[in-house]
């Protein structure tokens, strides 16, 4: 899981700027809630994409009046989104035929 954390949040703020409870509620949509992420996982890898810029933050208020942070990727974030999905796209790759019903061979 722990992984996965930096692609996804890149993906999801490539979309458009959120802040994290809105970041948590989308992860929980796009899988169907099969994964749910806490505040006190978010905020840590948050953050760090920040220090390594990633990402970069700006407070505001919403539309409910409340002040929030909200984030959006960097242009080096976005070209290290291009470089995930690449690196993802051949570990599925090399998974999905490591899945595959491999051929039962009769040794003599």
């Amino acid at each position: 899981m722990a992984a996965s954390t930096k692609p996804l949040i890149l993906a999801i703020l490539a979309r458009r700027e959120m802040y994290g409870y809105q970041i948590i509620q989308e992860v929980i949509e796009l899988s169907g809630g099969t994964l749910e992420w806490s505040e006190g996982m978010l905020y840590p890898v948050l953050h760090k994409l920040e220090r390594e810029r990633l990402i970069r933050s700006q407070w505001r208020i919403s539309e409910t009046g409340r002040r929030r942070k909200y984030y959006r990727p960097t242009d080096q974030g976005l070209k290290e989104l291009e470089k995930e999905k690449s690196q993802w796209k051949k570990v599925n790759e090399l998974l999905s035929n490591l899945w595959e019903p491999s051929i039962s061979l009769e040794f003599k």
